[in-house]
């Protein structure tokens, strides 16, 4: 059944905030107020959390996640009372398309069985590089959206990402970011779509009307101030007053909800002058909900509830950590269920919140999943990509379902074309270097040449989980930037020498490099970054960087390759800007990628 979107409503004519036009049906009003006065305390808050879960790889029925924060819960155990989303059935561990639809399926079915209303889970995944999914096509990070200052283009993007969604019966993705960059040293950089709000927020916007065509709920985050933590460091607090929150933290996220139509926010980690977003009541009520009249769903970045109690310590146990977020406004506890389980049951039960809030957080929920069908007599678990198939197992489905069609291939390679920066292109005559007129011999240099993860960003799924599973193929084509030039000049002679590593401090493989360089006609220096996460690459969430100085001895690469006389085109495949010292005045050229 095709989803019920809402109409955003008209501007009032003195400029004051409008909520937006109703969503439902009276049926389906009908049909959650109904299901919110039969519920126990138990059912209404089983629709308060999610419970993280890996697709089963032969199309079984999906596992619960096993992560570094806690041990989960069996999934029978959660049944009887209802769950309220499935967190990453196709971002947690690589699995076919079709057998993946197929596990949710069957957990979807199991989900509605397993509760006397028959309410399914609503399922959510990363989305912003793409659809997070082994074999589905991965699209430029935000921060080349931006670059491409080409909102209808993103916005097809965002509707073909959808599309690759819902197909396979995913209904909330998990983007996009709107924090403005603050501090270009902070690891998300790559993440935003630059550091611009007015820019921010109508590039943001038109992402979200695309995934919201498709029928998936958008999710804006993070709300509000996260790339304003000090020194760019993750996770730290943020020191901003409320003038420059005001005029550059916030108008992203209304523009995005007034001309986007997001139905979901997310709450940052950050504090902000000792508040976390997730306790601040000001913020995801006050200004989200009585002012902007947002009437979807706020969800907690993944343990932010938790971490009102470990991270920022104005909670003394998880029955207050959930009290403080749901009397803030967060609806949703992701990615799995721990405060918002018996810790809110205890707190309900010592008075820390009443129970009149927690039935605003489930009407909120039931409301969207009644938007969404999911409530309708008629709702049909199957997702598109498997109907009208006839018997469904695992031998039917294996290798049917196409996540990386031909047509998403051409939209990402249009948009990191239009994403492309040249910031510079002179030589030392002042005449242009690019385009190369095909040059007898080319030399590719640098760390990146043969990298075929470096046009990737960490929430790309090849990068994202695809680096615990070493052993496995990426799922699609990543040619390296060596290979792109050899196939773009197959007259020319291309070698490609790596010269050092991205983030190394030895120099040994200089010598060959020089010496490549010196035999050629222009060198291409492919120089960056790498992303990861936590540490495991130098962009990405937790990859915060001390300067603006290219990782290990890129800069001592790059400026020995001008000190050999030939040509030199800076090629940049970074999730941030860098510093380039003396070859922003002498390199040949240089392209941000």
């Amino acid at each position: 059944m095709i989803p019920e979107t809402a109409v955003p409503a008209p501007p009032a004519e003195n400029g004051a905030p409008t909520a937006p036009a109703p969503r439902l049906s009276r049926e389906r009003a009908a049909r959650v107020e109904s299901l919110l006065a039969a519920m126990t305390r138990e059912e209404k808050t089983a629709q308060l959390y999610g419970l993280w879960v890996g697709a089963s790889p032969e199309g079984g029925e999906v596992a619960p996640h096993q992560h570094d924060m806690q041990a989960p819960p069996a999934l029978d155990d959660l049944l009887p009372h209802g769950l309220g989303q499935l967190t990453r059935p196709f971002g947690t561990a690589p699995v076919d398309p079709g057998l993946g639809a197929l596990s949710l399926l069957r957990t979807q079915a199991r989900v509605i069985a397993g509760n006397r209303f028959g309410i399914p889970a609503l399922a959510h995944e990363e989305c912003l590089a793409g659809f997070a999914a082994w074999r589905a096509t991965t699209f430029p990070v935000p921060l080349a959206w931006g670059a491409s200052f080409d909102p209808e283009l993103v916005e097809r993007v965002g509707a073909a990402i959808g599309d690759s969604l819902r197909a396979v019966g995913v209904h909330q993705g998990l983007a996009p970011v709107l924090d403005v960059v603050r501090d270009l040293r902070w690891g998300r950089v790559e993440e935003t779509i630059g550091e611009d709000p007015y820019l921010v927020g109508r590039v943001g916007a038109a992402y979200v009307r695309g995934l919201e065509s498709a029928g998936i709920v958008a999710t804006l985050k993070h709300f509000a101030g996260y790339s304003a933590s000090r020194a760019g460091r993750n996770l730290a607090p943020v020191s901003m007053g409320p003038r420059e929150r005001a005029d550059v933290v916030l108008p992203p996220f209304e523009a995005a909800l007034r001309e986007g139509g997001a139905r979901s926010v997310m709450h940052a980690y950050t504090d902000t002058d000792g508040v976390p977003s997730a306790a601040d009541q000001a913020l995801l009520t006050g200004l989200l909900r009585e002012t902007w009249g947002f009437e979807g769903t706020v969800v907690a970045d993944y343990f932010g509830v938790a971490f009102l109690q470990s991270l920022h310590h104005v909670a003394a146990d998880r029955a207050e950590a959930a009290a403080l977020a749901l009397r803030a406004g967060v609806d949703v506890e992701l990615p799995t269920v721990d405060a918002y389980g018996a810790p809110l049951l205890a707190a309900l039960d010592a008075g820390l919140v009443d129970e009149a809030t927690v039935d605003e957080a489930v009407r909120r929920v039931l409301r969207q999943k009644a938007e969404l069908g999911l409530l309708d007599a008629d709702f049909d678990p199957v997702p598109p990509s498997l109907r009208g198939r006839g018997e469904l197992s695992a031998e039917t489905v294996r290798g049917t379902v196409d996540l990386d069609p031909p047509e998403h291939r051409e939209l990402s390679a249009r948009l990191a074309a239009e994403s492309l920066v040249l910031l510079r292109n002179a030589a030392s005559d002042g005449s242009p270097v690019l385009p190369l007129a095909a040059p007898r011999r080319i030399a590719v240099i640098g760390p990146q040449a043969g990298a075929p993860l470096a046009v990737l960003g960490c929430y790309a799924f090849p990068v994202h989980v695809g680096g615990a599973h070493p052993d496995l193929a990426p799922g699609i084509a990543l040619p390296t930037l060596y290979e792109a030039v050899a196939a773009e000049f197959a007259d020319s002679d291309v070698v490609a020498v790596a010269g050092c590593g991205i983030d190394t401090g030895g120099t040994e493989g200089f010598a060959a490099a020089l010496d490549a360089a010196r035999g050629a006609d222009v060198v291409i220096a492919a120089l960056g970054d790498r992303a990861g996460l936590f540490g495991r690459g130098t962009s990405g969430e937790g990859c915060d960087a001390p300067s603006l100085r290219l990782p290990g001895v890129q800069q001592e690469l790059l400026d020995a390759l001008l000190d050999t006389g030939t040509p030199v085109v800076g090629v940049l495949l970074a999730g941030r800007p860098y510093a380039l010292g003396r070859a922003a005045a002498e390199a040949g050229a240089l392209v941000q990628a």
